[in-house]
């Protein structure tokens, strides 16, 4: 017998998107791991907090956040080793994820290591785009629209074919690439179309439209909503 690892999908920042299933899993299980940075206090975790009862073991996962640099393989060797050590005990582990734990998120990267191994069990999370789209108050896609998922750090060619060929995009990761991704959208002339979306339904979320963005202080978790215009008035 061996413990089940659990994969939950905490949401994208606000304590409340946290779905009962995942509160039900946090409250039974005696370890809880999380991502956090090589220095600072862990989002995850952060988001998390109001539901977590005391008593419970922690493994504070730091990952080096260095460009170029991610995934690091052996820090996720080193703890899924040490979340194998308890899984072996009989005792079931949650790793906590933002937003969902298989749309671009940290828990993959444990999933492949220990998932043939042990019991797995993937809780869904409150997606980053439901709740960008929900900041600004533009639906995401309607009847038999195309939606593109795109990752800010690809080259400018790329962004440009990515977006130019899709109705709908949600620009993802964007932080540093914030000025490549301004470019490309002025460049497709989709500029009046754009949303900007920082920390979506935390406190302190931002809405903006490009132009009132600061380029220098665009974090890792904003995301850039475009919708191409409809004839008429329907969705």
């Amino acid at each position: 017998m061996t413990g089940t690892l659990y994969g939950l999908g905490i949401g994208p920042g606000d304590p409340e998107l946290i779905t009962l299933k995942a509160l039900r899993i946090i409250e039974k299980t005696p370890i809880i791991a999380y991502p956090a940075p090589d220095v600072g206090e862990s989002l995850a975790r952060a988001i998390a907090a109001p539901h977590i009862p005391p008593g419970k073991t922690e493994i504070n996962m730091r990952m080096p956040m260095i460009p170029g640099q991610f995934p690091a393989h052996n820090v996720y060797d080193r703890y899924a080793d040490e979340i194998s050590f308890h899984l072996r005990k009989n005792l079931d582990v949650t790793v906590l994820c933002e937003g969902d734990p298989f749309l671009y998120g940290s828990f993959m990267y444990l999933f492949i290591r220990l998932s043939n191994k042990f019991p797995t069990c993937v809780v869904p999370g409150v997606s980053s785009l439901g709740a960008s789209a929900a900041a600004i108050g533009v639906p995401l896609v309607s009847r038999n629209e195309t939606l593109s998922i795109v990752p800010g750090p690809l080259d400018e060619i790329e962004l440009i074919d990515r977006i130019n060929s899709s109705q709908a995009v949600a620009v993802m990761k964007v932080g540093r690439h914030f000025k490549k991704v301004c470019r490309v959208i002025n460049r497709l002339g989709l500029n009046q179309y754009a949303h900007y979306v920082e920390h979506a339904s935390m406190s302190n979320q931002i809405t903006l439209n490009l132009d009132q963005v600061d380029a220098n202080k665009v974090p890792y978790f904003s995301m850039i909503l475009i919708r191409r215009p409809k004839e008429g008035h329907d969705l």
